[in-house]
């Protein structure tokens, strides 16, 4: 869902989880040091006031994403729909 979210565009971490939903921000920020550690995504401050963190797809997880909306595009004709 990280991924999916930042293939729209660079978003700071109050965005991704307003946009995610239902994910604590250990949670979620443990996961984003994972896919930064993986070099799917960047992670980038900027000095304020107030200072900003903003994270982005790298090239190598930009490579990801055909292959993510494969796998959405399965489950959604695969699986049942949530609250089924």
């Amino acid at each position: 869902m990280i991924l999916g979210q930042l293939s729209d565009g660079p978003a700071g971490f109050s965005d991704l989880s307003r946009a995610i939903g239902g994910i604590s921000d250990s949670v979620l920020s443990g996961r984003l040091a994972d896919l930064a550690a993986g070099g799917l995504i960047d992670r980038t401050v900027s000095e304020g006031p107030p200072l900003a963190v903003t994270y982005q797809l790298t090239e190598r997880g930009e490579a990801l994403m055909p292959a993510l909306e494969q796998i959405a595009a399965w489950a959604r004709e695969n699986l049942p729909a949530a609250g089924s």
